[in-house]
């Protein structure tokens, strides 16, 4: 049985958590208490020196990593249909869910992680200025030329679906005006009702 190892309702783990649920797939799940620092410590240590959420422990190991994830998810339950078969197709939600974790999940962490880049309090306040213009920039971006609607991928749901929705809670707390990424609010009021999402977010109340 796989076991996702997950943060808070407001980390990014929620979206192979979301997955998961909309793959059926047969699972577990663990919260940590990251403000406790319970990522931090021996037994999580030694399943992902990383310190960091989502985990996803397999009989065969561990997978760290939002992509790797969620492309595993997808490639274990190919009759949810949550990953396109085309392979250019898969090669674009792989590249739109890289984009995810290598640019936009950092603009957003440096407004309360800036400690990963500065040990100077001046600096790590300062990387908070322009959280909201790159955030509102990249979503910008993603609304305007890769969501192809209703969902990222077009008419098929898929995991990049389950990525997107996560990014998409942050941004009134980073700053971005709603009005700004009206494609990307519609996309999160789909992701709202879907069963799977309600489900996934009663288990963090």
């Amino acid at each position: 049985m796989l076991n996702l190892f997950v943060g808070s309702v407001g980390t990014c783990s929620l979206a192979p958590h979301i997955a998961l649920e909309e793959a059926g797939a047969d699972y577990t799940v663990t919260h940590l208490n990251m403000t406790a620092g319970e990522h931090k410590t021996g037994d999580y240590l030694k399943l992902n020196p990383k310190a960091r959420v989502p985990a996803l422990a397999t009989d065969k190991g561990i997978i760290t990593e939002n992509p790797a994830i969620l492309a595993f998810i997808a490639q274990i339950h190919p009759k949810s249909r949550l990953a396109p078969n085309d392979p250019f197709l898969l090669a674009q939600l792989n590249s739109f869910n890289s984009y995810l974790c290598s640019t936009v999940h950092p603009n957003h962490a440096h407004k309360m992680r800036g400690v990963r880049w500065t040990d100077d309090p001046a600096v790590i306040e300062a990387l908070k200025i322009k959280v909201p213009q790159n955030m509102t920039d990249n979503l910008t971006l993603i609304q305007n030329e890769y969501l192809k609607g209703p969902w990222v991928m077009g008419e098929q749901f898929t995991v990049a679906d389950c990525y997107l929705y996560i990014i998409s809670t942050w941004l009134e707390g980073d700053g971005v005006d709603p009005k700004a990424v009206p494609g990307i609010i519609d996309h999160r009021a789909r992701m709202n009702e879907r069963p799977a999402v309600q489900k996934v977010l009663a288990t963090y109340a």
